[in-house]
């Protein structure tokens, strides 16, 4: 739990950055960003092209219904979060993949997006310390063409059991090392496939699995649950399928979720 403080208050002193954001549902515009291994907090999105981020007011205050006793409520920062100012609630919203006795917390990520990229050191640290009734989830965008390509290539190589080894080093080749293109050009299934043979996967196998029916399958799920969760942009933190946060900066985003996941898991524990 420190290590995940920790990371948010060094990177609310750090450069910001605006976030990824679909434009007609078919492609995806982002800023100029810092390269991805310097985490930096942003904002999130607003669904136009071209356009600057804006953040929400932040209001303090109580929500009408705040959140029971849960083992993590000692350790929630600032107030308690306002619908709204501090998170959209989604009409019908359902977990992606539903768990009993868990609370789901997903993050709606692209590979190609700087902002992802630089969401990622703090997410991973934070994802680490969770609880374990806390399920969480990568799902990848689909804004299509290059974004596409990198979704399947999540889906496969979760497939190949290679998603947990590989997710951290493709943000880098693609924004550090820049041995992939991601939005600079256009990288082929087989590019994508061939770092992939890097980490012991054959690249044909990869290839192949990219274009599978179960890939597809998921990818279809992944789109639905996004426009279903009425996203604006990436990242996008979704908690327990109700709540869209939203929030200033990425530190405020996962303080917000974190306040959203004890009061799904104090709901959880009253029943």
């Amino acid at each position: 739990m420190k290590t995940r403080f920790a990371a948010l208050a060094l990177a609310a002193l750090l450069p910001i950055l605006a976030a990824c954001k679909a434009d007609d549902g078919t492609t995806n515009t982002s800023a100029p960003a810092e390269p991805a291994a310097t985490p930096a907090s942003t904002e999130p999105a607003a669904p136009a092209a071209g356009a600057e981020a804006a953040a929400p007011a932040a209001e303090g205050g109580k929500t009408a219904a705040s959140a029971a006793p849960a083992p993590t409520t000692a350790a929630l920062t600032g107030p308690a979060p306002v619908e709204g100012a501090d998170y959209q609630l989604i009409p019908n919203g359902q977990p992606f993949q539903p768990a009993a006795g868990k609370v789901e917390v997903v993050e709606i990520f692209g590979y190609v997006c700087p902002a992802c990229a630089a969401f990622q050191p703090l997410v991973g640290p934070w994802k680490a310390g969770l609880p374990s009734d806390v399920n969480f989830v990568y799902v990848p965008a689909m804004f299509g063409g290059t974004w596409d390509n990198y979704a399947r290539a999540f889906y496969a190589a979760q497939t190949l059991g290679v998603q947990e080894k590989t997710h951290e080093a493709l943000y880098s080749a693609i924004h550090s090392q820049k041995t992939l293109k991601g939005e600079r050009g256009a990288d082929s299934v087989d590019d994508i496939a061939k770092f992939y043979g890097g980490y012991g996967v054959d690249p044909k196998q990869f290839a192949a699995t990219m274009g599978s029916f179960a890939v597809n399958a998921k990818t279809n799920s992944a789109k639905q649950f996004a426009q279903r969760s009425q996203i604006s942009g990436t990242p996008s933190i979704i908690v327990n399928g109700k709540y869209l946060v939203k929030g200033k900066s990425f530190p405020d985003m996962l303080r917000i979720a974190d306040h959203l996941i004890a009061r799904e898991r104090g709901a959880a524990q009253a029943h």
